[in-house]
C-alpha cells in the first residue's frame, strides 16, 4: 500500500466512529455531568438506566452525546 492509501484510509478512521483504530471500545455512549460541580460519570460506570445523581449536591445530572454521534464529547 501506498502513501495515498494510508492517508486514504487514516482519514476514514478519523470520520467513521467513536473508536478510533478499529478498536471495540467498552460501549460508552457519553457521559452524565453535573454542570454546578463539575462532576462527570461515565455512562458505562452507571448502573441501570435512570440518570444518576450528582455525588457532590445530589442533584440529577444531565446525559451529554447522543448516541449516533461520532468523535469527541466536547
Amino acid at each position: 500500500m501506498g502513501i495515498l492509501g494510508t492517508v486514504s484510509e487514516m482519514l476514514e478512521a478519523s470520520s467513521e466512529s467513536a473508536n478510533r483504530g478499529g478498536g471495540k471500545g467498552d460501549g460508552s455512549k457519553g457521559a452524565y455531568w453535573c454542570h454546578d460541580c463539575d462532576e462527570r460519570i461515565r455512562d458505562v460506570d452507571v448502573a441501570g438506566d435512570d440518570q444518576p445523581e450528582c455525588p457532590d449536591c445530589e442533584e440529577a445530572m444531565e446525559f451529554e452525546r447522543s448516541p449516533s454521534s461520532t468523535g469527541c464529547a466536547c
